[in-house]
């Protein structure tokens, strides 16, 4: 926080856990693979980690050897290595949902972006995830160019 409040910084903590950043989104080193997924899932807090195992476990389901990474603090998914279609991101009250071509999704997920290609699914605390739409929207943005990140 600006003006020297408690808000989380960007330091590791002295437990060798995760830092929490803004909004509860863990602070996990960039790398490519399932190991750093699944520390940043299990950092997640609270309801959060259950929502982001969840979503995992939809993803490999649907997507067998799927690419994953995590940058900028964000879990990143892609149907071919270094062309990404989906990231994860905590906030305070919900799990964020990215689809990078999500305009081209039928239907496209909810929210609008600032940028027009991208569409976003909030999850919150008591939201239920609808494994058949959200398996739709993972095969059909798996057959987009994706983004390279």
């Amino acid at each position: 926080m600006k003006g020297g409040g408690s808000g989380p910084s960007a330091t590791p903590q002295a437990t060798g856990e995760p830092k929490l950043l803004s909004g509860g989104n863990p602070q996990i080193p960039k790398g490519h693979g399932n190991e750093p997924i699944q520390a940043y899932l299990a950092a997640m807090p609270g309801w959060k980690r259950a929502v982001g195992e969840q979503l995992d476990s939809l993803i490999a389901a649907a997507l067998p050897g799927v690419h994953k990474a995590v940058k900028w603090n964000s879990p990143l998914y892609g149907a071919t290595e270094g062309r990404w279609f989906l990231s994860l991101h905590c906030f305070t009250k919900y799990v964020k949902v990215t689809f990078f071509d999500g305009h081209a999704l039928t239907p496209p997920p909810p929210i609008v972006s600032t940028q027009p290609k991208v569409r976003a699914y909030h999850i919150g605390e008591h939201d239920p995830i609808d494994p058949t739409q959200f398996t739709a929207w993972i095969h059909q943005a798996a057959q987009l160019p994706g983004e390279k990140m």
